[in-house]
C-alpha cells in the first residue's frame, strides 16, 4: 500500500539505504554471521550514513533531530539483509548514545560522542543483570561516593556490543529500593576494575557480540555521572521508546523477507506437474502473511505520525512491539514451511530469521512487559 506519510526526503532516504544493503551487507551476511562478526570498517560505513545520528546536535556530526519515520525507514531496509545480529552489531551503541548525548557533560561529549557517532568507536547500554532483566527497579550493581570518584560492583549480563563497545552506559543503585535509587555512570572499557567474558553459543545473532559485564571495585571519576544522582535511569525511560520503534520496524523487514523468499519459491518450485503458487494451501499462507506486514506497517506508521507531532504513544508502541514480533513469529514459521527443506539450511534467510525471532520477543521489552506495559498506560 502506498505510503501517506513518505515524503520525497524519506523516499530517497530508504533508497539509498536499500542500495547500501543490497551492495554492502546482503552478499556478506552469511560469511559473517559463521565467522561470529562483521568488520568493523561496516561500523564507519554504516555511520557515514548518518544513521547513528538521530536526535544528536549536529556538533558531533548527528542529524541535528529526531524523525521516527527515518528512523524507522533505516531499520526496516537494514533487516532486510536477512541477518539480525548484523544489525545487532552495528545498533549495540544506538540506545547507549542518547543518554550520553542528553546527559554526560560537556568533556565527555567532546572526548567520545563524534566517534561513537561515526563509528569509529563502539558504546553499549549496561541494564541488565544476571538476576533479571525486566525488573529494573531490583537492579543489584551499586556504586558507592569515594571522594572525587564512584566505586562501581556488581554484574550486567546481555549486553549487545560488550566485547567491542569502548564506552558504556552503566546503570547502577547509588540510593534506595526502586528505579529511583538508580544512576548512570559512563565507564572507559580501561577503568580499573572493570572486565568483561563473551556470551558463546548463541540460538541466533551469530555476527553479534554479546557480553557479560563485571564490576570489581571499578573506579569512575565522579564527573563521569550522566545526568542527577537517583535519577540516571528515569532519564532515559523515553530512550527505550525508539530503541522499540526499531524492533518494529526490524521486525517488519524480517517479515517481507520472508514473503518475498515464499513468493519466490512458490513461483519457481514444481510439484504434481504445477507450480507451488497454483496451490491453494500455498496462496492462503502468502495472504496471511501479506495481510500480517500491512497490519503491522500501518500500525508503525500511525505510532511515527505521533511521534513526529510530539507525541510519545508509549501504550501504542508497546502494543505494537509484541504484536509485530508475534506476527514475525507467525511469518517465519509459515514462510519455512512453504520453502520446505531448502530454509532448513544453514545460509537461507529463513533459516537464519526462524533462528533469531525469538531475541525480538525478549529484547527491547519481553512480550509480557509490553502487555503489562500498555495497560497500566491505559490506566488499568
Amino acid at each position: 500500500m502506498k505510503n501517506p506519510f513518505e515524503t520525497e526526503e524519506t523516499a530517497a532516504f530508504r533508497e539509498t539505504v536499500r542500495r547500501f544493503v543490497e551492495a554492502e551487507i546482503t552478499p556478506f551476511v552469511d560469511q559473517w554471521d559463521e565467522a561470529g562478526e562483521i568488520p568493523w570498517a561496516l561500523h564507519q560505513k554504516v555511520g557515514a550514513l548518518g544513521v547513528f545520528g538521530f536526535g544528536v546536535s549536529e556538533d558531533y556530526g548527528g542529524m541535528g533531530g529526531e524523525d521516527a519515520f527515518l528512523r524507522a525507514a533505516f531499520n526496516e531496509e537494514m533487516a532486510k539483509c536477512g541477518a539480525g545480529g548484523v544489525l545487532a552489531a552495528l545498533g549495540g551503541r544506538v540506545i547507549s548514545i542518547g543518554p550520553i548525548h542528553d546527559l554526560a557533560n560537556a568533556e565527555i561529549k567532546d572526548r567520545i560522542l563524534a566517534d561513537i557517532v561515526a563509528g569509529r568507536k563502539g558504546s553499549a547500554l549496561g541494564i541488565t543483570e544476571p538476576s533479571g532483566g525486566s525488573d529494573v527497579a531490583n537492579l543489584k550493581t551499586t556504586a558507592r561516593k569515594d571522594g572525587n570518584h564512584y566505586v562501581l560492583n556488581g554484574s550486567k549480563a546481555f549486553i549487545t556490543g560488550g566485547m567491542t563497545a569502548s564506552h558504556f552506559v552503566v546503570g547502577a543503585r547509588t540510593g534506595g529500593p526502586g528505579l529511583g535509587g538508580i544512576s548512570l555512570f559512563l565507564v572507559d572499557a580501561e577503568a580499573d576494575g572493570f572486565s568483561r567474558t563473551a556470551l558463546e553459543r548463541k540460538m541466533g545473532w551469530w555476527a553479534s557480540d554479546q557480553a557479560s559485564l563485571f564490576f570489581d571495585d571499578c573506579r569512575v571519576p565522579a564527573t563521569n555521572m550522566l545526568g542527577e544522582e537517583n535519577r540516571g535511569f528515569l532519564a532515559i525511560m523515553n530512550n527505550f521508546n525508539f530503541e522499540r520503534i526499531a524492533m518494529i520496524a526490524q521486525c517488519i523487514g524480517m517479515m517481507k523477507v520472508c514473503l518475498d523468499e515464499s513468493i519466490s519459491w512458490a513461483q519457481e518450485r514444481e510439484t504434481f506437474g504445477k507450480k507451488l503458487i497454483k496451490a491453494q494451501v500455498i496462496r492462503h499462507k502468502i495472504a496471511e502473511i501479506s495481510v500480517r506486514i500491512d497490519t503491522c506497517e500501518a500500525y508503525l506508521r500511525q505510532i511515527c505520525w505521533a511521534v513526529h507531532n510530539a507525541e510519545m504513544p508509549v501504550a501504542e508502541i508497546s502494543k505494537a512491539k509484541f504484536h509485530t514480533s508475534k506476527a514475525l513469529e507467525f511469518c517465519a514459521s509459515e514462510a519455512m514451511q512453504i520453502v520446505g527443506g531448502a530454509a532448513y539450511l544453514r545460509g537461507h534467510p529463513v533459516e537464519r530469521i526462524y533462528r533469531e525471532v525469538k531475541v525480538m520477543a525478549i529484547g527491547g521489552g519481553s512480550e509480557e512487559i509490553m502487555r503489562d506495559l500498555a495497560v497500566r498506560q491505559m490506566g488499568l
